[in-house]
């Protein structure tokens, strides 16, 4: 039999908090966390990014020595794995006596590594290439960084399906625990990719703005004058574990599904990832009753997103309470689908649902149910999307109880 799997601890690092209090206050406050980036050569011109203000890994792990050397991506998902123990209450010693897993999305690979030792290259010639880089910036050395942090033996996954990879690694490590393959699963998705590579590429794939003009009011999530996604950066370990566990749960993990977009454009493969979402959690469409919506603040990825929303509920979508969280933390890439279910969780628990930060102007393409304010609206059953440059959708569904 599959057993349920519920959310135990949630660990967010975050432009809008780091750990779970200060994350969702964070979220529910009608603020950019969107800036100029300042630490970029100005030759290349002024950028923008959702960043991660003053972080520090020796704030949450005292004894990191060495792991200051880490890449940036492994130090918001150490310092998240640090959060999510402490919120599920779970020692060391515990979890030696379980057969965790650890399940980690990244889009991209570490891009401060991988640009050093390619200008290494360029500078000095091959024999300055760090060869270090071959597993230092690779998605898979944040889950061995983990592990070597959880001190115990544990069986990992790193996922690479673009910007779904952070909502996939929930997907599998709860499948993992239904199964009864695990009896914890800590599932991260990371992303630091505030760096001149990829944001020059980014901004010329009209991903990010080309210019830093009104910073905090550049990402409009559905708005009708939406003109790109911002950048931002972020982790968030949530911890997994079956119905028999004695921690309460923030929500359940009822039902998930991956794919690809059809012929057409890009995202329209979330129509096909929402029905089987809900299929799997043996509900309904008219059954959802909140949706934390992928929306990166994209022209056309915003309204194919809506598109394929009120096909699935029909004018009931004019009523369905729904976000996007891109407006307030940017679009952290992988971290977006891992923030945005610790996001909901949270929004089932307490029954507050956030604000969608910048959205003013109602778009009759986007006839979504937004607010620029938080509410307080009970919801049980929640829908979470996430879409990838490529042609990656995936899509849960959430429980209350």
């Amino acid at each position: 039999m599959r057993r349920r799997v519920k959310i135990t601890g949630i660990g967010p690092v975050t432009p809008a908090g780091i750990g779970r209090e200060n994350f969702f206050n964070g979220i529910n406050e009608p603020v950019s966390r969107v800036r100029e980036i300042t630490r970029f050569d100005p030759r290349a011109g002024t950028l923008i990014a959702a960043e991660i203000v003053d972080f520090n890994l020796n704030d949450w792990i005292a004894d990191s020595g060495n792991r200051r050397k880490f890449p940036r991506q492994n130090q918001l998902a150490l310092a998240g794995t640090v959060l999510a123990l402490a919120d599920a209450g779970i020692s060391l010693e515990e979890l030696q006596r379980t057969n965790p897993i650890v399940v980690n999305g990244s889009a991209l690979q570490d891009p401060e590594i991988t640009h050093k030792t390619y200008a290494g290259v360029e500078l000095k010639g091959p024999r300055h290439a760090i060869p270090t880089s071959i597993y230092e910036a690779s998605p898979s050395s944040i889950t061995n960084s983990i592990t070597k942090l959880l001190k115990t033996r544990c069986r990992t996954l790193a996922l690479h399906s673009a910007c779904c990879a952070g909502l996939d690694a929930i997907g599998h490590g709860a499948e993992m625990i239904a199964t009864g393959q695990a009896e914890i699963a800590f599932c991260c998705g990371t992303e630091a990719a505030v760096f001149p590579h990829p944001m020059f590429e980014l901004t010329l794939a009209k991903l990010s703005p080309s210019n830093a003009k009104k910073p905090a009011i550049m990402g409009r999530p559905f708005d009708l004058w939406r003109t790109t996604g911002v950048i931002g950066e972020g982790a968030c370990v949530l911890i997994l574990e079956n119905e028999d566990s004695p921690r309460p749960a923030y929500a359940w993990v009822a039902g998930y599904a991956y794919g690809n977009d059809e012929d057409g454009g890009p995202a329209n493969g979330l129509a096909s990832t929402m029905r089987m979402a809900i299929a799997n959690a043996n509900c309904r469409p008219d059954s959802i009753d909140f949706i934390n919506a992928w929306g990166p603040g994209h022209p056309e990825i915003d309204a194919v997103e809506s598109a394929c929303l009120r096909k699935l509920f029909g004018d009931r979508i004019r009523s369905i309470p729904a976000v996007s969280l891109k407006g307030a933390i940017g679009n952290p890439l992988a971290a977006a689908g891992s923030i945005q279910v610790a996001s909901t969780a949270l929004s089932l628990r307490t029954g507050r649902i956030p604000p969608t930060v910048n959205w003013e102007t109602p778009d009759p393409e986007c006839p979504l149910n937004l607010s620029n304010l938080a509410r307080d609206i009970g919801c049980s059953i929640a829908l979470v999307n996430s879409h990838g440059v490529g042609g990656t959708n995936a899509s849960m569904i959430l429980f209350r109880e």
